[in-house]
């Protein structure tokens, strides 16, 4: 695990909560990962931030849950992922992770998967995967 997610986890308290910037669950600290919110990976060093793991950039998500999701979001609704972005990067700037931002994320996901529900992957898997619905905590 990178340095930068374990001082997050410890910041923001998610070992004790037990749960990620978008509400998931964990058991291990293995399973969580950064995400980056405002420069992508993949355009950091044109921006001249290195490989883009800065605390500002980033939220701590749930490697195979959360962090799966979101990207799957990402690339079939990106005015929803953007907004859960927005909801992620005012918990940053908080410094806490809010159940009021999680609440609107889980409106979002939910949104999503009305739209989404029974769809499959091009290889034929079901694109919204169970864990994606039960690992969230109840809000």
């Amino acid at each position: 695990m990178r340095t930068i997610t374990k001082q997050m986890v410890r910041e923001y308290d998610l070992k004790k909560a037990g749960f990620d910037f978008m509400g998931y669950t964990f058991n291990n600290m293995n399973e969580l990962s950064f995400h980056h919110l405002i420069i992508p990976k993949r355009d950091s060093k044109k921006q001249g931030i290195g490989d883009g793991y800065h605390k500002w950039n980033g939220a701590i998500l749930v490697r195979d849950t959360s962090h799966d999701y979101l990207h799957i979001i990402e690339r079939l609704d990106r005015d929803m992922f953007l907004e859960i972005t927005k909801e992620m990067i005012e918990e940053n700037i908080r410094g806490c992770v809010d159940v009021k931002n999680l609440k609107r994320i889980r409106d979002i996901l939910l949104s999503f998967e009305r739209e989404h529900s029974g769809e499959l992957t091009s290889k034929g898997k079901i694109l919204i995967k169970n864990s994606y619905i039960t690992k969230r905590i109840p809000l």
